[in-house]
């Protein structure tokens, strides 16, 4: 008991530090020590194989793709059609063409041999026109190394990365001199390489890779954006621009890197390709994964037998932390009464003390909490009926005044009787304004100050305006909020009758119950309509009370939706300039205000 209690007494720390200092660590580095010596010679070893096969590899396919353009260039230098088409003196262009088309030797090289993607021959035959295979040496071409070295060589294979005439991109091309039987009349043979061919058997390998010329012109890698640029342009290490094979150490982009070089002479050429291979020690290190999977498993058994030592040493510490962990658990089903009793003076034991004084302090805050939030809910209702007040007020002043000037303006002009009958609506209407509170009405008395309304309109409006009820069966007794069907019958007339140009207008209000048994209201008109950029930006007025403007109305009958139904709640408002505007929202059923569908 003694040690138990001297053992408990201990710092945590200096427990965990000294199992783990004396079990793992000085093992791990060790072994960690021996194995990396080990995994770098095995690694160095492996990827300077792998490379040299690799490039090896890489040397004999593109030795067989090459072979081809110099058996087709080998045939055309013995073609005596070809070298008749070309020494022959042309009187017409007619007669040029239909030579052309008697020849197709070249075409069917081209089409035969997906290592070929072009052929053409330079000739100095002032008679013959270009048709990108039989083409004149302009002087530029003329002047080109390239080309003048084929005329030096005497019927040597040349190999260089040359631009082509027809499309300005650069190829790997044979060139070769082709005799003719006029003296001085040497033609020049180009032969384009298949890139995309050679950048497929480069793209299998795992380190970059690429193909050069004897200019250090890289005309094919397995990287895209290396295609055409020089060795000096990618940071690549002296050596790798002098020497033609072997394998040595060098610096790419700052990187210490490993450099395979392989090289390939065509037969009879003048000149040939390089192969080169480079990887860096990082890539190398990557790929020795079973190097990696020995030293895991012996690192691992070393970690087994850590573990087993700590978990002997940590028993005396995981009883003390079950019972902690007990009342923790305990606290966490809202008992603030738990007290806890460890002994020792340790982590551990002190914990123990600040844990009894914590859930002491936490059941004070949570009955303050409780308190705050009732007077925050409180607050909240008060706040919402003095909202709610606030949003009915603004209607109607607003609407009486727009309907008394339109009594008003139409009394003026026409002086008839009927304004009488205008008038006793318009009573009906301003005693029903007058009589609405903060509570629900019967849908049909929203549906009666509504139709009072339309028919005020249809005075001043006659023939231009008019309208249809349709309310389902049984929906008269639906309470809903008061003035929130006018209003928005109102934005029809102002903003959809007013601002059509000519014809009648017609307004319709719906109301039907949906799938989940509450009502939709529907109000449509065939007015004018809303531009789709006015329709956005009222859209946008609706979401942000600083940018409400002048939509007072649609912006009241919102937010009241959205306070009554809840935030998910609200008006759904479709236009289309010319050709009407429709605003829809729906009243749950009774119990579900604020668990509404998206089609509601």
């Amino acid at each position: 008991m003694n040690f138990v209690r001297l053992f408990n007494d201990i710092k945590l720390r200096n427990k965990l530090s000294l199992t783990f200092i004396t079990v793992a660590v000085i093992p791990l580095l060790v072994s960690g020590v021996f194995f990396t010596g080990k995994l770098r010679e095995i690694m160095v070893k492996d990827a300077f194989k792998q490379a040299a096969d690799n490039v090896d590899r890489v040397r004999k396919r593109t030795e067989e793709v090459i072979k081809v353009p110099l058996d087709i260039s080998y045939q055309l230098s013995n073609d005596s059609r070809m070298k008749s088409v070309v020494n022959r003196s042309y009187d017409s262009y007619i007669e040029v063409i239909q030579t052309y088309r008697q020849y197709t030797d070249i075409r069917d090289y081209v089409r035969l041999y997906e290592e070929v993607s072009a052929i053409r021959l330079y000739t100095p035959n002032p008679t013959m026109l270009n048709n990108w295979e039989f083409m004149q040496p302009s002087a530029e071409t003329a002047r080109a190394e390239w080309y003048k070295a084929a005329l030096d060589k005497k019927g040597l294979a040349g190999w260089g990365f040359i631009q082509d005439e027809r499309d300005q991109k650069y190829y790997l091309s044979l060139v070769r001199k082709i005799s003719l039987d006029a003296p001085g009349e040497d033609s020049v043979l180009v032969i384009n390489v298949n890139t995309a061919l050679l950048d497929s058997t480069l793209s299998q390998e795992p380190f970059l890779t690429m193909i050069v010329d004897d200019h250090n012109r890289i005309v094919a890698a397995n990287r895209p954006n290396l295609y055409g640029k020089n060795l000096a342009e990618v940071h690549a290490d002296h050596s790798m621009l002098t020497q033609s094979e072997g394998s040595f150490d060098a610096v790419m982009d700052g990187k210490a890197s490993k450099v395979v070089i392989a090289s390939l002479i065509p037969q009879s050429s003048w000149n040939g390709l390089r192969v080169i291979s480079v990887f860096s020690v990082s890539d190398i290190v990557r790929d020795a994964n079973g190097v990696i999977r020995l030293a895991a498993l012996v690192i691992g058994g070393c970690l087994v037998v850590a573990v087993l030592l700590v978990q002997a040493s940590a028993s005396l510490i995981t009883g003390r932390l079950l019972r902690l962990s007990k009342h923790m658990s305990k606290v966490g089903t809202g008992s603030w009464d738990a007290y806890l009793d460890l002994d020792g003076k340790d982590e551990i034991g002190q914990l123990s003390h600040r844990f009894n004084a914590l859930v002491g302090r936490l059941g004070q805050l949570m009955g303050e909490v409780e308190e705050t939030n009732r007077q925050k809910r409180m607050l909240e209702q008060r706040q919402s009926e003095i909202k709610f007040k606030m949003l009915a007020s603004q209607i109607n002043p607003h609407f009486l005044f727009n309907t008394l000037e339109s009594i008003r303006m139409e009394a003026h002009l026409r002086g008839e009787e009927g304004i009488a009958q205008a008038i006793w609506q318009l009573s009906a209407l301003i005693r029903s304004s007058l009589e609405v509170g903060n509570g629900k009405i019967p849908l049909f008395k929203e549906i009666d100050m509504v139709r009072c309304y339309l028919e005020l309109q249809k005075f001043r409006y006659e023939d231009r305006l008019q309208y249809k009820l349709e309310i389902g069966p049984g929906l008269g007794e639906v309470e809903v909020l008061p003035l929130i069907i006018q209003p928005l019958v109102e934005n029809s007339i102002v903003h959809g009758l007013d601002q059509k140009e000519d014809g009648p207008t017609s307004i319709a209000i719906r109301m039907n119950l949906n799938e989940d048994g509450g009502v939709l209201v529907e109000i449509s008109d065939d007015g004018a309509g809303i531009t789709p950029e006015k329709l956005e930006s009222l859209q946008r007025q609706l979401q942000d009370p600083e940018e409400a403007g002048q939509r007072i109305g649609l912006r009241n009958v919102h937010d009241r939706l959205r306070l009554t139904y809840g935030e998910n709640s609200g008006l759904s408002m479709e236009s289309r300039e010319g050709e009407g505007t429709r605003i829809t929202f729906c009243i749950p059923k009774e119990g579900g205000s604020h668990v509404l569908r998206d089609d509601c």
